[in-house]
């Protein structure tokens, strides 16, 4: 990424430190186009500076739309009928048509938001002298480079020992995520009393999912290794009783079963603005402080909304909103865009009952989940699966969280058999995955990895249904065309396939 990394990258990290610490002395003494590398990474306090302000820009990526985005186009969200009248190229990740290629500049704004974070954890990891910061440094670069290469494929090692700015074999893409993580849970303690900093436990979690989620091609994937990372984390968390308090932002957030989560509030700029494109735009039209208001951009499927649950769930409506009478009683109505869907189920994990009556919903601030218990214990029960091991993954599913899914007391009618077979409960985990994480952002992830992208999204996505266009090749997105322009050790040829 000589361009990119060497100029953009340069300019980016003053703008990390300037964000982080705007009255630091450092940063007044001269104009910042001046500072040095040196004078930029000379102390560990600018270090420490410069992690600040990655977690921001991290955060970043899980705020306002781009909190929805990779949800779109699955088998769990879609966008509003409104959206995709407007944008084209938005409607693109839900279409699967042309205008889903290397110029389409909804999903170019994703990637052009992590490289400089990544680019900046490098810097980070290669000049820090506490282990501690360098293993935050590790985490934050391991996460964003495993989202990249789930959704993208091969992609640029950025490490400053050893610099590869083409795209890299996927093998080699998850042992340094892999390196990254294993020194993470070496350097970062037991806990963190600022919880946007990751925990041991935290970096324990993601270097399980990251043995189940590598690519086959990768020769990483290993459920064994996934198990015993897995089992290093849950002994340190426990599930709250109520499946619903988890998006309740009025009561303690960071309870006993989140792992990690990206922290904001209902005061901008911490606000995390999601509501505001997961509300109903018909109530938004007859009040735009009722706190589930907002323009339609993501919603659930009916896969989602309608199909999948069964009688007793209580995770149903703690996940979708299906009643939309405001809190005065007044009933909304379809408004002038026409769109039927306006009072159709959605999601409503990004409520913010504190905005009611005094601020917009674009002021929704609570937190967004990144790792859950609840995710990690599916995912070791999956692993248990592929191990041979189903009537104990099905008894760890049924103890855990389907339990807390019908209220602390799962009748037999409801528990799933231990005489269930291996592939029935691969079946039966992804429907439970979506019941539960809905909305969390590993939907998109988790078709990939299992193969079943197309069929699921052609038959449970109504505009890629209709469309009728999705291919195997959609398994990745495209490099944008921007990237190839910009980074001379990525040229046209290196674009995924199909596009």
């Amino acid at each position: 990424m000589k361009r990119v990394f060497k100029f953009k990258t340069m300019l980016g990290l003053i703008g990390l430190l300037t964000f982080a610490s705007c009255s630091s002395d450092f940063l007044v003494e001269e104009p910042k186009t001046s500072l040095t590398e040196e004078e930029v990474y000379g102390n560990e306090e600018n270090i420490q500076l410069l992690i600040s302000g990655l977690y921001t820009q991290w955060r970043n990526t899980k705020q306002d739309r781009s909190a929805l985005i990779f949800t779109l186009g699955s088998d769990e969200g879609k966008q509003g009928g409104q959206q995709v009248q407007e944008n084209n190229v938005q409607a693109a990740l839900d279409k699967y048509h042309g205008a889903l290629n290397a110029s389409n500049s909804t999903l170019a704004a994703e990637w052009n938001k992590r490289w400089p974070v990544v680019s900046a954890a490098a810097k980070a990891v290669f000049y820090a002298k506490s282990d501690e910061l360098r293993a935050q440094a590790c985490f934050i670069r391991a996460s964003i480079n495993f989202e990249l290469a789930m959704l993208w494929g091969p992609i640029p090692i950025i490490d400053l020992e050893n610099l590869h700015e083409s795209r890299q074999p996927l093998s080699d893409v998850f042992e340094f995520i892999i390196k990254d993580l294993e020194f993470a849970v070496e350097n970062l303690p037991e806990t963190q009393e600022d919880k946007k900093i990751p925990t041991k436990g935290a970096a324990q979690a993601l270097l399980g999912k990251v043995y189940l989620y590598a690519p086959e091609e990768s020769n990483v994937r290993d459920y064994q290794k996934a198990i015993e990372y897995f089992d290093m984390a849950i002994p340190k968390y426990s599930l709250i009783p109520n499946y619903a308090d988890l998006f309740n932002t009025t009561l303690y957030q960071n309870s006993s079963e989140v792992i990690y989560a990206f922290q904001f509030t209902n005061l901008s700029p911490d606000n995390n603005m999601v509501q505001h494109h997961t509300g109903s735009r018909a109530v938004a039209d007859v009040d735009g402080n009722t706190y589930f208001g907002g323009y339609d951009l993501g919603m659930p499927t009916d896969y989602y909304a309608e199909e999948i649950w069964e009688d007793g769930d209580t995770r149903r409506n703690a996940s979708i909103r299906y009643d939309f009478t405001l809190p005065d009683g007044r009933v909304p109505r379809i408004t002038w865009t026409g769109q039927t869907d306006e009072l159709g189920p959605h999601t409503k994990k990004f409520e913010d009952i504190r905005t009611q009556g005094s601020q917009n919903f674009w002021y929704s601030g609570g937190l967004v989940y990144y790792l859950r218990l609840s995710d990690i214990l599916l995912c070791k029960a999956e692993c248990m699966n592929e191990l041979g091991e189903t009537g104990a993954a099905v008894n760890l599913v049924n103890s855990t969280v389907r339990e807390r899914a019908f209220g602390g007391n799962l009748s037999e009618a409801n528990a799933w058999s231990p005489g269930m077979s291996q592939d029935d409960f691969r079946n039966e985990i992804l429907d439970e995955r979506m019941r539960e994480l809905g909305f969390e952002g590993w939907r998109r992830m988790d078709l990939i990895r299992t193969g079943n992208l197309v069929e699921f999204v052609s038959e449970r996505n109504p505009w890629a249904r209709e469309s009728g266009t999705i291919q195997e090749f959609h398994n990745r997105y495209p490099i944008p065309e921007s990237e190839i322009k910009q980074n001379e050790a990525i040229n046209e040829e290196d674009q995924n396939p199909g596009y």
